[in-house]
C-alpha cells in the first residue's frame, strides 16, 4: 500500500469475507466495503444485471451492510441496486454510503471518468450519464496521428531535437 500510495482497500462482499476484513483492519489498513454488483467477482454472478431485486438478496444486502459497519469499514459502496434499497442502507448505517447506480438517497455518487467523458463507447448502463463524447473525438485524433506517422509528417523539424 505504501509503495502504491493507497490509503485503504475496497473489498467486495459481506459475511463471506468478514474474516478477511477483520484481519486487514487489525493490520491497521482501512477497509471500504462494496455490495450489490461486485465487478471484481463478476464470475460469481455471471452477469452485470441489477443486484438485490429479489427479497432474499435484498435482505442479505441489508444484513451485510450492517455487518460491514460493525466490523469497522469506514464506508460502503453500493453498486447497481434498486434506489429504494440504497436509501434503506443509507438510513440504516452511520458510515458514508456511496452509490454507483444505487439511486439519489445515498451520501455520495461515483461515475467513472472514462464513462462520464464518453471514452467508452459500448458500455451503456442506465445510471450512466455522458457529459462528453470523447470516443469519436479520440478516434479522429488517433487516425490523424497514425496518418501523420505513416506519411512521415510526424515528427516534423519543430518536433525533434
Amino acid at each position: 500500500m505504501k509503495e502504491s500510495g493507497a490509503h485503504a482497500v475496497k473489498l467486495e462482499g459481506g459475511v463471506e469475507i468478514q474474516e478477511s476484513i477483520t484481519r486487514i483492519l487489525s493490520a491497521g489498513v482501512p477497509v471500504m466495503g462494496h455490495l450489490g454488483l461486485t465487478p471484481q467477482s463478476i464470475y460469481k454472478f455471471g452477469t452485470y444485471s441489477v443486484r438485490a431485486k429479489e427479497e432474499a438478496e435484498a435482505a442479505q444486502l441489508l444484513k451485510d451492510a450492517q455487518l460491514l459497519e460493525e466490523l469497522g469499514c469506514f464506508a460502503i459502496i453500493l453498486e447497481k441496486i434498486p434506489a429504494d434499497l440504497g436509501r434503506q442502507v443509507a438510513e440504516m448505517v452511520s458510515i458514508p454510503v456511496i452509490g454507483i447506480g444505487a439511486g439519489p438517497h445515498v451520501d455520495g455518487q461515483v461515475l467513472v471518468t472514462h464513462d462520464m467523458m464518453g471514452i467508452t463507447k459500448d458500455f451503456q448502463p442506465r445510471f450512466l450519464r455522458r457529459y462528453l463524447d470523447l470516443f469519436d473525438r479520440m478516434k479522429v485524433a488517433t487516425e490523424a496521428y497514425i496518418q501523420d506517422v505513416r506519411t512521415g509528417d510526424f515528427p516534423n523539424e519543430k518536433e525533434q531535437y
